[in-house]
């Protein structure tokens, strides 16, 4: 267990359910204000975390108190589904290994074809089964959650078609689409030289009558279940494909279940402050700027109860060490006035997120995430305290939240609200994200798929054109209402600041990042070479 790299005396060991003893945990807890998430409170042994490089960051160091979020996906395969190798063999989900080549799709132009993929990453978990027979008498054992492409798209297993449960889920009239049950020959073509792979690389992914749902039933037990993740975010499972998880890094790190554990069990360093005031404290370190917010939200939910920031916001202050923040959560409110205290002893930044001002597209979209008229306010406490603040309007959804007239409201709601300046960021489609906002997208605007279709279509970035054409609508709103100030270079030497965190094209805006220049060069605080995730 990497837990083991926290070192604690047994007597301080705890368990993770399902784990033997794990070192490094003091104990999990559940309370009933967070209903669902388990908060897993660790010592951790490096507060500092080194930025890879070479990176477009303007920063070096950043500080995460919390790991896992209450926004990721869930899927799961029973081990003895087979998984088609690049090779030509076929292997049980259970037995893949990070690096092996496999077979996926990818969507070229307005076809989906196979393509060879990397498993990227492999874990294990225990979920409630279920059973997908097909029309050829292929089974799939599966998770609820879990998605197999369709004629409509990515579906899930189970789903209702109201409430709170309501997603695309499979039925009788489902036909999923793969190569079929005639996969099985694969392995044995292969060896025998036929290449059955290699012509079906490249070729268009289809379906057929024999791949037509005709069953979808609770086992009633759960069992164990293994997921991945791969470079094309899917792969073929007993002859039709599959979704499979984004990884959540971090969480695999800590061999937690990149799924649902992403979701609902929240590592928390209950012992930061004091390592982050050792690590200040050293003769090594330069007073770089440090940035939070960039992997986590500091200001998420869990703060409430930990309060980790005051005593992260006080080390940093104190030790000389300018610092920006970037957040969702309005619960920075609660600490401006040490931030103002702050700000007379170091340079800091201060980034607030936001992008939907639509009441009911912000909750279709963000539920459980402040409104847009939340942040805003937050914008205007931060100004009102005379502390620097930038706003980043991401994502623009192209056809939802694109049209001049919002965007000219948003950009006057900002500007009233005093920030220094905005950078606007088109939406990103990574694998994972893609398939859900996809089929969402499907049920809600279905007109708009076609669209979507075209602006994507070389993967996770928007077409270059959009990016150029929302760039020339925004550019004299922005100058308009004062706001295309951007912030100037940082520790990197930048100027201006370019790489922000999810989108490297675009720019840090002015107010969230510290106004001076942080020097470079400085050695590793903890003194053992580069680290970018000491705990996770």
């Amino acid at each position: 267990m990497r837990w083991d790299a926290q070192r604690l005396d047994a007597a301080e060991s705890a368990t993770l359910p399902g784990m033997p003893t794990t070192r490094g945990l003091l104990r999990s807890v559940q309370v009933p204000e967070f209903p669902g998430v388990t908060f897993h409170e660790v010592r951790s042994k490096s507060a500092l975390n080194e930025v890879p490089g070479p990176s477009p960051m303007p920063f070096r160091w950043t500080i995460n108190p919390y790991r896992g979020c209450t926004h990721a996906c869930v899927y799961c395969l029973a081990g003895d589904t087979l998984v088609l190798m690049a090779d030509g063999g076929q292997v049980p989900i259970a037995d893949l290994r990070v690096g092996d080549r496999i077979v996926g799709t990818e969507q070229r132009g307005s076809h989906r074809r196979y393509v060879t993929t990397e498993v990227l990453a492999h874990w294990s978990t225990a979920k409630p089964a279920h059973r997908v027979r097909l029309a050829d008498g292929t089974e799939v054992v599966a998770s609820g959650d879990h998605r197999f492409l369709t004629g409509r798209g990515w579906t899930h297993v189970t789903g209702a078609t109201a409430g709170r449960g309501r997603r695309p889920h499979l039925t009788t009239d489902d036909e999923l689409l793969g190569p079929g049950r005639s996969l099985a020959l694969v392995g044995v073509a292969a060896a025998a030289g036929a290449g059955r792979p290699r012509r079906i690389l490249g070729t268009r992914v289809g379906g057929g009558p024999d791949l037509r749902v005709v069953d979808v039933a609770d086992l009633g037990v759960e069992l164990p279940m293994f997921d991945m993740t791969t470079g094309t975010g899917d792969f073929v499972a007993n002859g039709v494909v599959s979704h499979n998880c984004f990884a959540r890094g971090t969480h695999q790190w800590l061999e937690l279940d990149t799924g649902r554990d992403f979701d609902t069990q929240v590592v928390v360093k209950r012992n930061l402050v004091d390592v982050l005031r050792r690590e200040l404290a050293r003769p090594s370190w330069r007073r770089e700027h440090v940035a939070l917010g960039t992997n986590t939200d500091p200001y998420q939910r869990a703060e409430g109860r930990y309060r980790l920031m005051p005593g992260v916001i006080a080390a940093l202050a104190g030790s000389g060490t300018p610092f920006s923040i970037l957040t969702k959560g309005t619960l920075l409110r609660r600490d401006l006035p040490l931030l103002a205290a702050a700000a007379r002893d170091v340079p800091i930044g201060l980034g607030v997120s936001l992008a939907i001002r639509d009441d009911e597209l912000h909750a279709s979209l963000e539920p459980g995430v402040p409104s847009a008229r939340a942040r805003l306010e937050l914008v205007r406490a931060i100004t009102d305290a005379g502390l620097p603040c930038g706003v980043f309007l991401a994502p623009v959804l192209p056809g939802l939240t694109d049209r001049l007239a919002d965007l000219d409201a948003t950009l006057a709601a900002i500007a009233q609200a005093g920030a220094g300046g905005v950078t606007v960021v088109p939406l990103h489609l990574r694998p994972g994200a893609r398939e859900w906002f996809s089929a969402w997208l499907a049920r809600e605007h279905p007109q708009l798929v076609p669209r979507y279709r075209q602006l994507y279509r070389r993967g996770a970035s928007v077409a270059p054109e959009y990016r150029r054409w929302l760039a020339g609508r925004v550019a004299p709103l922005l100058a308009a209402h004062g706001l295309d100030r951007q912030a100037g270079g940082a520790a990197r030497g930048v100027s201006p600041a370019g790489g922000i965190p999810g989108d490297e094209d675009s720019e840090f805006p002015a107010g969230s990042l510290p106004a001076a220049p942080a020097p470079v060069g400085a050695a590793d605080p903890a003194g053992e070479g580069p680290e970018q995730l000491a705990l996770i």
